[in-house]
């Protein structure tokens, strides 16, 4: 997962001429509120076009799931669009289609979030129906069995036929002990053949409230009479006290921990992971975080970065290297480092070509011009998301369910511009250790006879 705070860049250099050339974009044109059953509401003003994004969070994810119950967080996702006692089953969507609107939910290890985006004089409807179902969802046993297929079935395409999902899985299950994040997020095949409607019910009954949601509209909308809709279809369903999360702290990793996975695949791969710290609500100001949000763009955020063009350009010993690190969750965070082996090279070469380039960074640093380089890059990557109502209500969301502020957006970037090599070479040296580190290794299998090469993918519902 590319990271977080990069897909803020959009301020990061220009963010004078950006604010003159969208002055409706920002902070002065962004209204929180919070309605008496705890239920916040945030609203983003953008004229520049007739549409507004309609959104709604619920901060229950894979990680608030006990054992045994795995994947019961997306389960229930599928179940919110089986009807209530207004909609039929199946109806939501079509009529959200009918006003010319799209829609969809995604479910994380941090949150559930749903979607409409419709043209401005059709919110109302959307609201109306996204709101019955906070309250109101109905579905019965048969239309569980029927979705519970559909579910395991998206495992079974998404993960177990699809080596890369099956290492990563398998990669982050070995590097958590404690953490739940050790769980995927459509859950354990076991947990999904014994799951039963009671479970998705239950879990709706005790997260799917008002104090445990946040709206978010972005477009072209008035925020005081937004604020009279939401309490019109909003306001009507009770708070309700929400289950005691108990912290559930990683334990110190004291060395190198492995695993392999033996599974169909045209090539091995390896997978690195090393335990690192994340950005914390009452730290905005720690360098750590920031440091390695850098580290991973000098690393892999560009095409002639520099793990892609020594070990695919160069050494030529990989197909391809990604590294992904997200600066803000809920729970613990990994540096992750994968590749996938060239024809006649093996993964042991690979992985002492990442460490060789690693220990580059730590003996001798990052140039200044690198520095600077990437930021521009990351800039121009994401110069078009503040065109995008969708995305900025998408950024809006995923910060308020970290924990964080949509205040805070601003204060991470201009932290994030204080940040020098040597902050980016300490972290390198201080986290990207033995100790904290996971390695996972597909031992490619040979594949049957006619067995495709990756599974496909499927709609979130």
């Amino acid at each position: 997962m590319r990271s977080t705070l990069l897909s803020f860049s959009l301020y990061l250099l220009f963010g004078c001429s950006i604010a003159m050339a969208t002055p409706e974009v920002g902070q002065a044109n962004t209204h929180e509120f919070q309605l008496s059953n705890g239920l916040k509401l945030i609203v983003r003003e953008d004229h520049r076009a007739p549409t507004v994004a309609h959104m709604v969070w619920y901060r229950a994810g894979s990680m608030d799931e006990v054992n045994g119950k795995t994947g019961v967080a997306h389960v229930l996702e599928h179940m919110m669009f089986k009807g209530t006692h207004k909609v039929k089953s199946g109806e939501f969507s079509r009529l959200v289609a009918a006003v010319g609107g799209r829609e969809n939910a995604f479910t994380s290890r941090d949150y559930t979030a749903y979607f409409q985006q419709v043209e401005k004089s059709k919110l109302d409807e959307v609201m109306r129906l996204e709101a019955d179902r906070m309250s109101n969802l109905n579905f019965d046993d048969a239309e569980f069995l029927k979705e519970i297929q559909v579910v395991m079935e998206e495992r079974r395409l998404r993960t177990e036929d699809n080596p890369n999902s099956l290492l990563n899985e398998s990669l982050t299950a070995t590097a958590y002990m404690s953490s739940p994040y050790r769980h995927p997020v459509v859950g354990w095949m076991n947990d999904l053949v014994n799951m039963k409607a009671i479970d998705a019910r239950d879990w709706y009954r005790s997260w799917y409230k008002p104090n445990n949601a946040t709206v978010v509209i972005a477009g072209d909308v008035n925020p005081k009479v937004i604020l009279k809709a939401v309490e019109k279809y909003y306001g009507v369903a009770s708070a309700k006290e929400l289950p005691e999360r108990k912290p559930q702290i990683e334990p110190v990793q004291k060395g190198i921990k492995r695993v392999q996975v033996k599974a169909p695949a045209d090539s091995a791969q390896l997978a690195m992971a090393w335990k690192v710290p994340k950005l914390e609500v009452a730290r905005l100001d720690d360098d750590e975080p920031y440091a390695l949000e850098l580290l991973s763009a000098v690393l892999d955020g560009y095409d002639n970065a520099r793990l892609n063009r020594t070990l695919v350009k160069q050494e030529r010993v990989v197909n391809d290297v990604g590294v992904g690190y997200d600066m803000i969750s809920r729970g613990p965070e990994l540096f992750f480092i994968s590749s996938s082996m060239a024809k006649g090279k093996t993964v042991q070469q690979a992985e002492s070509s990442i460490r060789k380039a690693l220990k580059e960074v730590v003996d001798k640093g990052i140039l200044e011009s690198e520095l600077k380089r990437v930021k521009v890059r990351i800039l121009s990557d994401q110069i078009y998301k503040r065109d995008s109502i969708f995305g900025q209500a998408m950024e809006i969301g995923s910060t308020e369910m970290a924990g964080f502020s949509w205040k805070d957006i601003d204060v991470m970037l201009e932290k994030m511009q204080t940040i020098t090599p040597a902050q980016v070479q300490a972290v390198a040296k201080k986290y990207l250790v033995d100790e904290g580190l996971t390695i996972a290794v597909l031992d490619p299998q040979p594949r049957q006879s006619g067995e495709a090469k990756q599974g496909g993918n499927r709609d979130a519902k």
